[in-house]
């Protein structure tokens, strides 16, 4: 076998796991979403506020009888609100152990990140308003 092909075999055989090993992976891949999600939670007290806000909207939801549009729109934006404080721990994460000391490039990067999280939440809020009201204003008449 020559060099090229030699490389091209051992690049194909690394893409050939074995399925017991594969479903391995998978269960740790899970296991490790599940701890950054669980470490979210018990240490970042703006997650907890997000969950709280996502059980009353998920509420609101029911109670207001939403479409099946609605409820999915409802659902993203309360995904995308807990993904955005799960990327700004990360990014905070990252920033304490590159730059254990202060520096104001550090704080620059945590304000921006604290930062994208609250103009999508504000805008989540207002998107979740317009899907409420126009539910609410079906309901009553």
């Amino acid at each position: 076998m020559d060099e090229s092909n030699q490389k091209k075999h051992d690049i194909d055989s690394q893409n050939s796991i074995p399925t017991d090993t594969h479903r391995s992976s998978i269960t740790k891949a899970f296991r490790y979403a599940i701890e950054g999600l669980i470490y979210t939670v018990k240490t970042q007290r703006n997650m907890k506020v997000h969950l709280v806000v996502a059980v009353l909207a998920i509420i609101a939801s029911v109670l207001l009888k939403l479409t099946s549009i609605e409820w999915a729109i409802i659902l993203v934006l309360i995904g995308l609100v807990l993904m955005t404080e799960m990327l700004n721990t990360a990014i905070e994460a990252i920033i304490d152990l590159s730059s254990p000391e202060y520096h104001k490039l550090a704080k620059i990067a945590k304000d921006v990140g604290a930062g994208m999280v609250l103009v999508f939440a504000i805008l989540a809020v207002i998107a979740g308003l317009i899907v409420y009201v126009s539910a609410y204003l079906r309901l009553v008449g």
